[in-house]
């Protein structure tokens, strides 16, 4: 049964109008942190992803099986009955017993199907099978999609443009000469007089002026 953390994401994912594969990534997202976790592991890569489809299929989510040929008939089956599990409406009472035996078979199975390593392997696996056109498609269709967290959306703003450091340490330079220049065009024009001109003391009558220069 898949946790309700899982299936508030995916109905939130369906609101925003992504895509079913979208949606069924937030249950196969929840059985490798399970594998991470140590609840139980998986075979491969594959499998757990496999296990992750199956619960999105019986939890609802319009995930269609896959097409006649692109895998074994065995799994296309398993994936059929999912469907229709999901999306006939109707409460399918699970045995306990029945249920308890492919989960004490997964506690038996290696934890590495969820690292880093084995995912990066499966993916670039996954994409060697897509052509150009299609890896290409899909990179275009992420980037046009709105982001769910504004800050990250706001860190996809252009940045505003800097100049380099001696174009601003000349812009700086400039500056101040023309506010000196204007503090020297108001003090000409009638401004009072600085601290150090005021307390000057002026020559005193009668005293000799000093003789001109030669």
């Amino acid at each position: 049964m898949p946790e309700r953390k899982t299936l508030q994401r995916a109905a939130r994912d369906k609101r925003e109008g992504k895509a079913p594969s979208t949606q069924a990534g937030e249950f196969v997202r929840e059985e490798m942190d399970h594998i991470r976790e140590g609840k139980h592991g998986a075979r491969s890569t594959k499998q757990a992803i496999a296990i992750g489809l199956s619960k999105a299929r019986r939890a609802g989510v319009d995930l269609p099986p896959p097409p006649k040929g692109s895998t074994s008939e065995a799994t296309r089956k398993s994936a059929i009955r999912a469907y229709d599990a999901g999306h006939d409406g109707a409460r399918h009472p699970v045995s306990r017993k029945r249920s308890r035996a492919p989960e004490a078979t997964l506690e038996r199975e290696p934890h590495a199907a969820a690292s880093k390593t084995a995912l990066s392997r499966h993916a670039k696996a996954a994409a060697r099978k897509r052509s150009a056109a299609d890896r290409s498609a899909a990179a275009r269709t992420a980037s046009n999609r709105p982001a769910r967290n504004p800050r990250a959306s706001s860190a996809c703003k252009p940045a505003a443009v800097v100049p380099p450091f001696p174009a601003r340490r000349l812009a700086t330079r400039a500056a101040r000469a023309i506010a000196t220049a204007g503090r020297s065009i108001r003090t000409r024009r009638g401004r009072a007089p600085s601290a150090s001109a005021r307390s000057a003391k002026p020559p005193a009558r009668g005293s000799p002026r000093s003789s001109p220069r030669s």
